[in-house]
């Protein structure tokens, strides 16, 4: 890949998730397995890409608190450059509490990450040499209007592509008025309604194939749409296509759209492909799914080329 860097720009967080032995019995006790681990989208898209030996800087906001501590830690160990991330004397880091069916599927999720307002204007342009030689930025969709406007400022001053995972259903709006401009963007199902102006997201292959293409002629370079066991469709310039998803046991589903995004970029920073990265990605989404943690702990160029989906 080119000599460059990728900036990856949003939440960091402490993850608590409740694996569920049984499907839940509402307001009271039940039993599972609770673990905590470093997550939030922004930072598992750039350990992933750490571990697939991109160089990345990751701009984000923790507190001055043990889990901001815990997150810096995971991060330095895993390669991340972390120099530049803002640390917030009084505030909490970022939390994302989930609980997950017996089949490891999310059931529903909390995410705190009122500490994302500190990731402002200020912030972005205080670092604004960071985006001028960057090779991409790559963008989760907790952050701020304000946030976004500057990054997309930034990007268009220095030529510099942006990717984008638009997070959850309700924060991916804030990325509409960029569509546009993006490089790269992949939506999940349940995103396609906001980020479409579809009335019924994406379901089965025709209608994700069709929203892929919506994204394309609305003005993004590469859409791609992840429709969990079924596959992905994705669509460029030159045309698209449809990738069956491999059957693979699931243990917990979290992290998975955040690898295929990381293999996805780390395929286009070497200029494979497009079909080509798409399968880099559905590699590390089933390797990712059949593991407890939400980075692949062994993630490595070797293991997706050995492993690659075909």
């Amino acid at each position: 890949m080119t000599d460059g860097y990728v900036v990856v720009v949003g939440s960091a967080s402490m993850d608590v998730k409740a694996h569920m032995s049984t499907l839940p019995v509402w307001e009271t006790s039940n039993l599972g397995v609770v673990r905590q681990g470093v997550g939030g989208v922004a930072r598992n898209i750039a350990e992933n890409l750490a571990r697939l030996e991109v160089r990345t800087v990751l701009l984000t906001a923790v507190g001055d608190d043990v889990n901001g501590r815990q997150v810096l830690r995971k991060c330095r160990d895993n390669g991340i450059r972390i120099r530049h991330v803002r640390i917030v004397e009084g505030a909490r880091t970022g939390l994302y509490m989930a609980l997950l069916k017996p089949d490891g599927e999310m059931l529903v999720a909390v995410a705190d990450f009122e500490i994302m307002r500190y990731v402002d204007r200020d912030y972005l342009l205080s670092h604004e040499r960071l985006f001028a030689d960057a090779a991409m930025i790559v963008i989760d969709a907790t952050l701020t209007d304000e946030a976004l406007a500057t990054v997309f400022e930034l990007a268009a001053r220095y030529n510099v592509r942006v990717a984008a995972d638009p997070t959850t259903p309700t924060l991916a709006t804030r990325l509409c008025p960029y569509l546009n401009r993006l490089y790269l963007t992949t939506p999940n199902a349940a995103e396609t309604t906001a980020l479409c102006g579809l009335e019924d997201p994406a379901h089965d292959r025709d209608t994700a194939i069709d929203a892929a293409r919506h994204l394309v002629s609305i003005g993004a370079t590469i859409a791609v749409v992840t429709l969990g066991e079924q596959g992905i469709a994705y669509a460029d310039g030159s045309g698209g296509g449809f990738i069956r998803a491999v059957r693979a046991q699931i243990v917990d589903s979290t992290g998975a759209g955040d690898a295929f995004t990381s293999a996805t970029i780390f395929g286009l920073l070497n200029e494979v492909p497009v079909d080509e990265a798409m399968r880099l990605g559905m590699t590390a989404a089933s390797l990712t799914l059949q593991s407890r943690e939400t980075v692949l702990p062994d993630l490595s160029q070797e293991l997706l080329y050995d492993q690659l989906v075909v």
